[in-house]
């Protein structure tokens, strides 16, 4: 018989080793999902995984739907880090984009070196003030945070849903449910000339040079280790806590907010219904996959980015579904959490009782 048993201590190896673990098992998964649906399992392999970044097109592809996983990643590491299950990034994000569209059809006939530095401004604040509601929401109602912010996503989506089709909707857009096309000293400058990826790709890896010093350098980093490993501790020592979920949520606000912003300020140039494809939840499974350190969440966000060209390649090339992509992640998020159990657990083999007893009693009889 097969039992999980306790470990002692938690497993260092497995603690890094689950990540890959995870990967290859979703890789294996996917190899029998192509020959369920009758396809050619290694090229289905292929176009998921390696056509899409074998070009320089392909690579700024890649950093392109890198540069919002990695910012919301960011902020939601560190709420993680401190046990805050904030899993409002989606919300953040849809709120940052739709304050930054908001000002930039304001001044859209404004020119300029400031206008670019006040819309993303306008987006990082307004994904602040949503995350800010649900801290308010724990800090003083003592409301779960996990409810709150998913609520607050599909608050925030219809928001975005009204505006696009109401206030900001373009007039002379044929009936479409888009906003004006902003100006040009509204919009992200290129990285790559002649390719789609711009300035947000640096904001993230800047994003994720911040978290690090965070918590490898800053007291307020160790405050909020210190209230995620342990709560009673952390207010035995004096920090507050209340100040520390402020901290956290609006850190995890400004970060979504700004990757909302630079989404639409730069491959889009307008504010759409479909500005996200799941961005701030994709990021959750960065976070995890990971391990909420900065170094991790920069190779992950990489690799879940990859499942979003990989899906639209696999969509073209062999006429599968959009759900393919949604489908990868989720066996991504599945294995990964599948594996990290065995960190704190292990796999022991129990003999029968029966067994037992009669070994005993052998042993007895020998004797």
């Amino acid at each position: 018989m097969l039992l999980l048993e306790r470990r002692p201590v938690d497993s260092a190896l497995m603690r890094w080793a689950s990540p890959l673990l995870a990967l290859v098992l979703t890789i294996i998964t996917g190899f029998c999902l192509f020959l369920a649906m009758g396809k050619d399992p290694v090229e289905g392999l292929k176009f998921f995984f390696i056509t899409p970044i074998s070009d320089l097109m392909g690579l700024a592809e890649l950093g392109l739907k890198m540069a919002p996983l990695l910012l919301c990643a960011a902020g939601l590491t560190v709420c993680y880090r401190a046990k805050i299950w904030n899993i409002g990034a989606e919300g953040h994000f849809l709120m940052g984009a739709l304050g930054a569209s908001i000002m930039a059809v304001w001044l859209v006939n404004a020119d300029g070196f400031w206008v670019l530095p006040v819309v993303l401004l306008s987006g990082t604040l307004a994904g602040m003030l949503w995350a800010g509601v649900a801290s308010g929401l724990k800090t003083h109602l003592h409301c779960n945070e996990i409810l709150t912010t998913i609520m607050l996503n599909y608050i925030a989506l219809n928001l975005l849903l009204y505006v696009v089709h109401g206030p900001l909707k373009d007039p002379y857009g044929f009936g479409f449910p888009q906003s004006v096309m902003f100006a040009d000293s509204a919009l992200l400058p290129a990285l790559i000339p002649g390719t789609r990826l711009h300035l947000g790709l640096a904001f993230g890896l800047l994003a994720a040079v911040v978290v690090w010093v965070l918590f490898a350098r800053s007291f307020i980093g160790f405050q909020l280790n210190v209230v995620g490993q342990d709560h009673r501790a952390a207010a035995f020592a004096g920090f507050g806590a209340r100040r520390l979920t402020w901290f956290a949520f609006l850190v995890g606000g400004a970060t979504a907010g700004l990757a909302g912003a630079s989404e639409v300020t730069g491959p889009i140039g307008q504010l759409v219904p479909q500005v996200s494809p799941g961005y701030g939840y994709t990021a959750i499974i960065v976070v995890f996959l990971g391990r909420m350190h900065a170094l991790g969440i920069v190779v992950a966000s990489a690799l879940l980015a990859l499942t979003f060209i990989g899906g639209e390649m696999l969509q073209i090339a062999m006429n599968m579904p959009k759900a393919v992509t949604g489908l990868f992640q989720g066996l991504l998020l599945f294995y990964l959490l599948t594996c990290d159990a065995f960190i704190h657990y292990r796999i022991r083999l129990k003999r029968p009782a029966r067994q037992t007893t009669m070994a005993a009693k052998t042993a007895l009889g020998e004797a």
